[in-house]
């Protein structure tokens, strides 16, 4: 069985699918009405597709842009039937999503001399930022890597308690202050104790206030530049947490976070609970930044390694 397999397997392809029931319905059926006795792909069936696309909310600049594409197409070629339609959607909506293939951190193993590997999460309270982490930790500590945690959310004593469990549940080690610390001074801590024990990966939490305090953007370059005073070319990973439910909202949080750090790559959580997971494309677009994880539940289990050819061909199955 090789790697794809393993992480992209039948059962994360079932749990795509109830992740992406909500956003399935809507779409679908309104990608059905649009061609409903139609032979060919005309103005009626893109103002359809356009209306279709967007109540999924992949966004007005995005659904533009994938429907100039589709009409370019259908000009260039003459005719295309309405048949050709999936298809040819498919690849449009896959075009928009940066990125091709598994890299390193989506297969759980680090690139060769970056130990340890450092990853930054980022985000908002709310969007399940610890979650994500805990999740992270427990499928690294799955494939045998040694996992750090370092809690430098010191601005709210759930997300110390939160991360404390997660830490447990996963067997993993965590370095923590009191409330009202430093995050910084967590953050240096924590790669510091990582390098001194050996660890393969360290996973940093942050704080998640509203992203439009000035304050906290300069927290989080604080915090980059203490790890770099430890590990030079770290953090490797800056994750941005971003809850697909709240849709547009998401669009302005990676605005702001892209602007104040090196966001490397997206986890989308809460899909399973919106019927518009096209801001996955929308973001991705925007950003041009990866997706490299969805999140679809609670346990370890629901974060599924992001794929752009699954995530779109199982819009088009019912």
């Amino acid at each position: 069985m090789g790697i794809f397999d393993r992480l992209f397997g039948s059962k994360e392809k079932e749990q795509l699918d109830k992740g992406l029931e909500k956003t399935k319905q809507g779409f679908f059926s309104k990608l059905t009405l649009a061609i409903a006795g139609k032979s060919s792909i005309d103005n009626e069936v893109l103002d359809q597709l356009e209306e279709a696309l967007i109540s999924a909310d992949v966004g007005v600049d995005t659904t533009l842009h994938i429907i100039e594409k589709i009409q370019l197409r259908v000009s260039k070629e003459k005719y295309l039937g309405v048949s050709a339609l999936n298809e040819l959607l498919q690849e449009e909506m896959q075009a928009v999503l940066v990125g091709d293939g598994q890299d390193a951190l989506q297969r759980f193993d680090i690139p060769e001399g970056k130990k340890p590997f450092v990853i930054l999460v980022v985000g908002v309270n709310g969007v399940g930022k610890t979650t994500t982490i805990g999740k992270l930790a427990t499928n690294f500590k799955a494939v045998g890597k040694k996992v750090m945690l370092g809690a430098a959310d010191t601005f709210r004593a759930a997300a110390v308690d939160q991360l404390t469990i997660w830490s447990e549940r996963a067997d993993v080690a965590i370095v923590k202050k009191e409330m009202g610390s430093d995050p910084a001074s967590v953050a240096f801590d924590t790669v510091n104790s990582a390098l001194a024990k050996d660890m393969d990966i360290v996973i940093i939490d942050t704080a998640g206030r509203l992203h439009n305090k000035a304050h906290l953007m300069e927290e989080l370059t604080k915090i980059k530049r203490v790890i770099q005073k430890v590990i030079p070319d770290a953090p490797h990973e800056t994750l941005l947490v971003l809850d697909g439910t709240t849709g547009q909202n998401a669009i302005e949080q990676a605005k702001h976070f892209s602007a104040a750090t090196d966001v490397s790559g997206l986890v989308i959580t809460k899909l399973d609970g919106t019927a518009k997971g096209g801001i996955v494309l929308a973001i991705a677009n925007q950003f041009k930044i990866p997706v490299k994880f969805i999140g679809i539940g609670e346990k370890a289990e629901d974060m599924i390694v992001f794929d752009k050819k699954e995530f779109v061909s199982r819009l088009f199955k019912l």
